[in-house]
């Protein structure tokens, strides 16, 4: 398998085809969609999506799939996550931060030690009810439209990971924190229930995503450039092209007859010893003889023989193909 890509923008140019992940600094005050709208009107195309949104009053990494990388949005999402949060203390609210309708309120404080320890029992394997603020559907329709008619459904627990919390600093009614979890973990519930079990309620204050594993805040650019700088410069500059951020998968190297072949949308026999075969369709990349990265594949063996089966073909492998 290729190492893991570090995340670093704009290291050996943009790729010709437009194609790769923008990183962002996402501020607070804005959504996730405002960020996409900036980046396709910098960028000069609508093929732009996002691997994860984050609310308006979180602010942080915000990781953009540009060109024929929106197809291949999959690989990257799920990735382990940690964020920055303040929790507020003595207050419940219905959407788990401050910006909800206060519930309840507790003029109980906990102490630090409190604080830890309640910290500690909510770290590992967790069955995490969905906010009702969440993007989640409930029969076709997003749990946040129901929740601003005021009215409560039941959400199914879903299976989340917390690795570990790291308590920063501790204020008479708050205290800072980051956390590393599995992606589809919400911290304003994580820090709801972390009010729950020291009886006195707590609210999400604020919310900073660090990390969306493997890529790290600290190599985003800040949305402000969107504005600032031309889309070839953005590109020579910002995005890291397609073929280095795929590196996160095993590689499956193709001569030039097997590269023709999944050109035409064919499934060629390939020699792939260390790469997963029939392992739940997980992808490889088939990458052709100068390296470049073709298509999106996984590996089954038919008859005998090892075959990669393309999931998602590159424009550019499909030319080369001649199927176009």
């Amino acid at each position: 398998m290729s190492a893991a890509v570090s995340g670093e923008p704009g290291t050996g140019g943009a790729t010709p085809d437009g194609a790769g992940l923008l990183l962002v600094d996402k501020p607070l005050g804005v959504t996730s969609h405002d960020v996409v709208a900036r980046a396709r009107r910098a960028l000069g195309t609508r093929a732009i999506g996002h691997l994860g949104t984050l609310d308006p009053h979180a602010s942080g990494l915000l990781v953009l799939v540009v060109g024929v990388a929106t197809r291949c949005a999959a690989v990257w999402q799920g990735g382990a996550k940690t964020y920055a949060g303040t929790a507020r203390f003595g207050v419940v609210t219905d959407s788990q931060d401050l910006q909800g309708r206060v519930l309840t309120t507790s003029d109980a404080r906990p102490d630090e030690a409190a604080v830890r320890a309640a910290a500690a029992r909510l770290t590992g394997d967790l069955a995490q009810v969905p906010p009702m603020v969440s993007a989640l559907k409930h029969h076709g329709e997003r749990l946040h439209a129901i929740a601003r008619r005021g009215e409560t459904v039941e959400r199914a627990p879903r299976p989340v990971h917390v690795a570990q919390w790291r308590w920063i600093a501790f204020r008479a009614d708050e205290a800072d924190f980051e956390v590393d979890c599995s992606g589809g973990t919400y911290v304003r519930t994580l820090v709801h229930d972390l009010g729950e079990a020291l009886g006195c309620g707590a609210a999400l204050a604020a919310l900073r995503r660090l990390r969306s594993a493997p890529f790290r805040v600290e190599d985003a650019v800040p949305a402000d450039a969107l504005r600032r700088e031309d889309a070839a410069v953005l590109f020579a500059r910002h995005v890291l092209p397609l073929d280095r951020a795929l590196e996160v998968l095993p590689a499956v190297a193709l001569d030039e007859s097997q590269a023709a072949a999944v050109g035409l949308g064919q499934a060629p026999a390939v020699s792939a010893p260390d790469a997963p075969v029939d392992a739940g369709a997980r992808s490889v990349v088939l990458r052709g003889a100068d390296g470049r990265a073709l298509a999106l594949a996984h590996l089954t063996q038919v008859a005998g023989a090892l075959r990669a089966q393309p999931d998602v073909v590159f424009p550019w492998a499909v030319r080369g193909g001649r199927a176009a």
